[in-house]
């Protein structure tokens, strides 16, 4: 975006994505259909990255980031406490980088896009968050494959892929992905629309405010004139 960060209005937004970040993370097993948890909260983190720019997209997608090391910590989330206790300073590394990866690419491929085309700009950012969330976590998890083994209880390297892209990423990722391409787009267009009958409301408003003004003035001016002849 071209005008500041720092105005009431991109605080505001901030302010309920940010809310939204620390609510989807944290109660997003209540999204199941099944045994599938729906995964929600990569949209506010790219309409973050799409409406507020790439710092704020970095934010929501560090606390996001932040959310799931602290799950690990308290040993809400099994796979990650092991992965922390095995390798401490890579699983932070891991989480922290993903998730804000997560959100400053999204933001910086759609101000590069939306030049032309800012639907298409908005679905291209969709796509890449769930790509760079779960991508840098695989690449990451390949690093420290010898704690993948042990964690996992798998022996060999093709045993420690499968182990990532079927049993880590696997159908998490394909529900993420498609929720993440539907969901924000639409809400960007929404969100797009209602700001463009906000603006329109406030010029409609500020000319009526304006004729009003002058209505008297003119009325003075016409008994003046009376006066003089």
């Amino acid at each position: 975006m071209k005008s500041k960060f720092f105005t009431a209005k991109n605080i505001a937004y901030f302010a309920v994505l940010l809310a939204l970040v620390v609510v989807l993370q944290t109660c997003g097993g209540f999204f199941q259909i099944g045994g599938v948890s729906l995964s929600f909260v990569l949209v506010p983190i790219v309409l973050g990255g799409i409406l507020l720019g790439w710092i704020a997209g970095a934010l929501l997608g560090f606390t996001f980031g932040f959310i799931v090391l602290m799950y690990g910590v308290a040993g809400a989330e099994p796979f990650t406490a092991a992965l922390l206790a095995d390798a401490p300073f890579m699983t932070v590394l891991i989480c922290l980088v993903k998730g804000t990866a997560a959100g400053i690419v999204p933001a910086l491929l759609y101000r590069l896009i939306a030049r032309k085309n800012t639907f298409a700009a908005a679905l291209v950012a969709a796509i890449s968050a769930p790509i760079m969330n779960t991508g840098l976590f695989i690449v990451g998890c390949l690093i420290i494959s010898g704690t993948i083994k042990t964690v996992a209880s798998v022996g060999t390297m093709s045993e420690v892929v499968y182990f990532l892209f079927i049993g880590c990423a696997g159908t998490n990722f394909l529900i993420e992905f498609a929720i993440n391409v539907v969901c924000a787009p639409a809400i960007h267009r929404i969100v797009l629309v209602a700001e463009k009958y906000y603006v329109k409301r406030k010029k409609s408003s500020a000319a009526t405010n304006e004729t009003e003004s002058e209505a008297p003035m003119s009325a003075i001016e016409a008994s003046k004139t009376e006066q003089k002849l």
